[in-house]
């Protein structure tokens, strides 16, 4: 899976390097075995956000994207996208992506991040909720859904806000929904996030990864 990802990620227009921030030894030789790029880190990071500021503190770049390991259908063209507001408005610090919710089950699906965002594109909230709540009745797919968001776990970062940020302390609406970017917005910091049309899979359960296997058996015959 990881080298999936590592390979699409390099794949992505204006990356400069891929590197692979890990405390298991397991992951890191499974990368070394491909040829790839290794971190390792101190085992002791309650995030990956603390893990990735550990790394960052060693880079000269201005935009570092934090691509999570279980995404292994990763579009290249999503890094791009998260990172390009970031390059465009130096005042931004943080940046995610989201897609249209494609079913009912997953906007019900609490394993299925949802994201609220306003008209300029920033995040209101995420939850793994299904919000917004379409009080009468209605469809996340519907018109009335027209602002229902399945978020994609990967995140652009300002380079030099990433410690700022993993210094911050842990929030409320963090810890109830475990959902660590709810930091930055309670802390006040912005986040834009880019619609795509896109879909990206996460492996986050046995069935995704079963999924998974399936449209990778698919495209391979294709």
């Amino acid at each position: 899976m990881i080298e999936h990802v590592y390979r699409r990620a390099a794949d992505a227009r204006g990356v400069s390097d891929v590197i692979v921030a890990t405390d298991d030894q397991r992951i890191a030789d499974a990368v070394a075995a491909f040829g790839g790029k290794i971190r390792m880190t101190r085992p002791d990071h309650r995030t990956g956000t603390d893990r990735l500021a550990e790394v960052a503190a060693e880079l000269t770049c201005s935009v570092v994207v934090n691509v999570q390991g279980d995404l292994p259908l990763l579009d290249p063209g999503i890094i791009e996208q998260a990172a390009a507001p970031l390059l465009a408005d130096p005042d931004l610090q943080m940046g995610t992506i989201c897609t249209p919710i494609a079913s009912d089950e997953d906007y019900l699906n609490p394993n299925v991040v949802k994201v609220v965002r306003d008209t300029h594109g920033n995040a209101l909230f995420f939850s793994r909720a299904p919000i917004p709540y379409f009080r009468g009745g209605g469809s996340p797919r519907g018109t009335a859904g027209a602002n229902a968001f399945k978020h994609i776990g990967l995140y652009a970062y300002r380079r030099t806000f990433v410690p700022i940020f993993a210094a911050l302390a842990p929030t409320p609406l963090e810890v109830a929904e475990s959902l660590e970017q709810l930091r930055a917005l309670e802390h006040g910091y912005r986040i834009h996030v880019v619609l795509t049309n896109v879909e990206s899979i996460e492996v986050d359960t046995p069935e995704d990864l079963e999924r998974v296997r399936r449209l990778m058996t698919v495209a391979a015959r294709n």
